[in-house]
């Protein structure tokens, strides 16, 4: 009876054993402890401890296969991150590019247009009080300008600027400071920011200073002649 008794002590220890394995490792999985119908007690439906540790390590494989997985999907999705960002960046470029060359090629047909302003100006200026004329310009104009053209605004007397103005001569001025804009041979446009044409001027510069006169010639008198021959003459006698 001892021995029995013994026995069934120690499948009730192993049971508890396996029991408490199973909730640390397991959780408690349903297909390990069942609830038996039409029963007031709790029975562990429980495998060999060979099955459990395969299958604890099986969990521990599904846990590792499950975070590498996990890792492998951080991986992919700062890699989709870096491509959309390289993507967002590209788009950028493209449409900076875009803009860019619809702005030059709206910049070269509109100089093509500016022979035809300056036409027009000359003949308004030749004849200021044709009203026909003053109509056709102030159209040409306000076509220029819808386009996003505009003179570039030049005064006589400004300050001489080489990122809008051209300088085609230099003419001295005493009583004008140097690198004034004297005269305005062209008008210069601009598109936006960019140049479309430099405004052509003539500015002042300092003029030279007045060179020294030659000083005279002193005339040699008849004594500092008279004086010359002595001393000629005596230094022949010296050597005789």
């Amino acid at each position: 009876m001892t021995g029995k008794k013994e026995k069934n002590d120690n499948e009730k220890n192993t049971k508890e054993e396996i029991k408490d394995i199973l909730k640390e490792r397991v959780d408690a999985e349903p297909e390990l402890l069942e609830e038996k119908e039409g029963s007031d007690q709790k029975l562990l439906e429980f495998y060999s401890k060979q099955d459990l540790v395969k299958k604890v390590k099986d969990y521990e494989k599904q846990l590792e296969d499950k975070d590498k997985k996990i890792n492998d999907l951080d991986g992919w999705k700062k890699k989709f991150t870096h491509l959309q960002a390289e993507f967002e960046n590209a788009q950028k470029r493209w449409d900076k590019s875009r803009q860019d060359l619809r702005t030059q090629y709206k910049a070269s047909v509109l100089k093509d247009f500016l022979p035809f302003y300056d036409s027009f100006k000359k003949a308004l200026d030749s004849d200021h009080e044709n009203d026909t004329l003053k109509q056709f310009y102030n159209q040409f104009l306000n076509i220029l300008k819808f386009q996003g053209a505009e003179p570039i605004k030049v005064n006589i007397n400004d300050s001489f600027d080489y990122s809008i103005h051209d300088a085609l001569s230099t003419i001295e001025k005493a009583d004008i400071p140097e690198n004034k804009i004297v005269d305005i041979v062209q008008d210069g446009w601009k598109l936006g920011k960019d140049v479309l044409r430099y405004a052509k001027v003539i500015i002042s510069k300092k003029p030279k200073p007045p060179e020294p006169e030659p000083e005279p010639e002193s005339e040699a008198t008849p004594e500092s002649e008279s004086t010359a021959e002595e001393t000629n003459i005596e230094k022949d006698n010296t050597k005789n």
